[in-house]
């Protein structure tokens, strides 16, 4: 498989979508154009991750599989599916925004999550420099609409939370700094997307 080489500009405005993408769905693509559109952004960098450290690892269908279904999903110009992570050798976010920021430093990346994930990310390695490193936008998720201010995190990093009608200042913000966009909440999940398939009959 060759490298997949992001798209860049000299100013661009990225926003990084990390994940294990097992398998991608129309949700990962709507918080896409949603942040395309929000956050005022040139492209969105889907970064399909080799392995999640928090995940089952038998439950992954392989790479190659996951990285062809996420570009046949993401269906846009400016929706970007990178193979970065396994090409470097990355397993944690943290060393992927260091090692990006590093090679293009002239580039605003925003990383984004959605809401189920800001409930965790305080289990993530190095998860306050991640906060430090970039600005984040949290996206809702249903069933965890209380994640913006109940989770570990989001109380941590209160004092640095932007207005939600302020979103489009997000890229180029001096981090800690991130926002929560309260809509929409697509139900869509890899977790029942695969509990679907494993259930249909063979």
């Amino acid at each position: 498989m060759g490298a997949v080489i992001p798209h860049r500009h000299d100013t661009s405005r990225i926003g990084l979508l990390g994940g294990s993408f097992n398998p991608a769905h129309e949700g990962h693509r709507e918080i896409s154009l949603l942040a395309l559109k929000r956050l005022n952004l040139d492209a969105v960098w889907w970064l399909v991750s080799p392995g999640n450290p928090l995940k089952d690892a038998s439950s992954y269908a392989p790479f190659d599989e996951r990285l062809k279904v996420a570009r046949k999903v993401a269906d846009h110009p400016r929706i970007i599916v990178s193979n970065f992570e396994e090409r470097k050798g990355l397993q944690y976010t943290v060393d992927t925004i260091e090692t990006l920021k590093a090679l293009w430093p002239q580039i605003d990346f925003v990383w984004l999550m959605g809401a189920d994930s800001l409930a965790s990310f305080h289990r993530w390695r190095d998860w306050r420099r991640i906060a430090n490193l970039v600005p984040f936008a949290v996206f809702n998720r249903p069933g965890h609409e209380a994640a913006w201010k109940a989770a570990p995190a989001a109380e941590a990093l209160a004092a640095f939370r932007i207005d939600e009608g302020s979103a489009e200042t997000l890229a180029g913000a001096e981090p800690p700094a991130w926002v929560f966009l309260s809509g929409p909440a697509n139900p869509q999940s890899s977790t029942a997307l695969r509990a679907a398939r494993n259930a249909a009959p063979r």
